[in-house]
């Protein structure tokens, strides 16, 4: 009797453990709504975006692991797994008819029907009495409440008061890896899919072809690239205001970078100078060689308004002292007022949002008023959506690097970015919001180019007449 009511009770801890379980282990990845976005007939979303398809999936195929402890087969269990997810699903769907936002608490609510359901259909099956279900849902409602706390808590745990950066427990491992030298060399390796593509595979083809040594003679070439953009809702005073743009920098990857970088810049002229981030050339690692070098770098730039930078994918957190020590300015989801005889531009900047994600555009813009023009500085184009429903005007990032090898005549072969391929390089549009991805000025993973230069970007905006 006990052993059966202790089995329904671990099927609907398992069922419901299993969600956050796959989320943690898989990052962002695989998270599509579940609804697509949809929204129902009282304009509220269908089922919010904490019901994926990968949840849905982590039950159905992970629920009939627990067969042996129930005594029933695993065509059941998987009929039960259908209830765990059908309850779960309608829970959903009445909170976002209520008003309730997608992943807020609601005790009792939260887990009856995802419980009731399942729950019955096993007492039936195994035939047990009606109160042998119904006291493992009522067990169940507490702890699954307090589990959901705690997966909250390890998967999107709270920030410090104050703090300019979402962490989560993921976050913090990459960070630590990123910002420490590793203790053993197998450390590097966790960076599985870097190591992969470009040690692996990219650096012994490009060495066997000779070809290597080509393609870093090209990566020492980049190019000073003049462009206009016209932006119709500019302030009329900053009508050809000047932006030195670098991004990509990888200052420690290429020995002799720095000087053709300082030997570009004499005689440039510019109002304001945009770090695009990744100054460091490993994802891991040593900090001091690139900050050194970007130092030197820093001080032959003569920018009338200062040098503002953000985080990239190969920066982190305790890089920011070092850069400000050398004399940027850091936008860490912050952002930055720039005032020309009575007129306003702001520049507003995030954290990374491809690899740490830890963007956050509606904290970035909390002292930009409404209407305001403002240019926003991303390391990558992944946050453009983001950017846009925010009011940005200008949208400015790298990341992509162009391709950094592309075929003659072809785009980008691959771009490392989940943003679609019309932003992975130069300009492009979306709804009213311009934007601009440069090529980068350095190369990362195998410090080659082709088909693809450097780019140091001088961005002349232009008010629309």
């Amino acid at each position: 009797m006990m052993v059966d009511i202790l089995g329904i009770l671990g099927f609907l801890l398992w069922a419901n453990m299993l969600p956050p379980l796959v989320s943690l282990l898989t990052g962002d990845r695989f998270g599509m709504p579940l609804d697509g976005g949809r929204q129902w007939f009282d304009h509220r979303p269908l089922l919010g975006n904490h019901k994926t398809v990968r949840g849905v999936l982590a039950t159905l195929l992970g629920s009939p692991l627990a067969v042996p402890f129930l005594a029933t087969g695993w065509r059941n269990c998987l009929v039960a797994a259908f209830l765990v997810v059908a309850g779960d699903l309608f829970t959903s769907f009445i909170k976002r008819r209520r008003g309730l936002a997608s992943g807020e608490p609601v005790v009792g609510l939260d887990q009856f029907f995802e419980a009731a359901l399942p729950a019955f259909y096993l007492a039936r099956v195994m035939g047990l009495d009606w109160w042998q279900p119904l006291v493992a849902v009522l067990v169940f409602i507490p702890l699954a409440h307090q589990g959901a706390m705690f997966w909250k808590l390890l998967i999107y745990r709270p920030a410090m008061e104050n703090y300019s950066r979402i962490l989560r427990s993921t976050v913090r491992l990459k960070e630590w890896r990123a910002c420490h030298e590793p203790v053993a060399r197998y450390h590097v390796y966790l960076n599985f899919p870097d190591v992969l593509l470009h040690r692996v595979f990219l650096a012994p083809f490009f060495k066997l072809s000779g070809l290597h040594d080509r393609g870093v003679e090209n990566a020492l070439r980049p190019e000073v690239v003049a462009r206009d953009l016209v932006l119709p809702d500019l302030p009329r005073n900053f009508d050809g205001f000047r932006i030195l743009f670098l991004s990509d920098l990888h200052l420690d990857g290429i020995d002799g970078l720095l000087d053709v970088l300082v030997d570009r810049l004499e005689g440039l002229e510019y109002d304001l100078c945009l770090l695009g981030g990744d100054v460091r050339m490993e994802l891991y690692g040593p900090m001091a060689p690139a900050l050194r070098r970007l130092r030197q770098l820093l001080a032959h730039v003569n920018a009338a308004h200062g040098v503002l930078g953000v985080l990239g994918n190969h920066d982190c957190i305790e890089m920011v002292p070092d850069f400000e020590e050398a004399g940027v300015v850091m936008l860490v989801n912050d952002s930055w007022h720039i005032g020309r005889d009575g007129q306003d531009l702001w520049v507003v900047g995030v954290d990374d949002p491809h690899y740490y994600r830890v963007h956050n555009p509606r904290q970035a813009y909390r002292a930009v008023p409404p209407g305001a023009f403002s240019i926003f500085l991303a390391h990558s184009p992944e946050a453009y959506l983001e950017a846009a429903a925010c009011g940005a005007s200008l949208y400015l990032c790298g990341h992509t690097h162009g391709g950094q090898i592309r075929l003659p005549g072809r785009g980008p072969i691959m771009t490392n970015s989940r943003a679609p391929r019309f932003t992975a390089e130069g300009r492009w549009q979306h709804a009213a919001m311009q934007g601009f991805t440069s090529r980068g000025v350095g190369a990362s993973g195998v410090p080659v180019r082709f088909n693809c230069p450097g780019e140091i970007s001088v961005l002349t905006l232009r008010r629309q007449s």
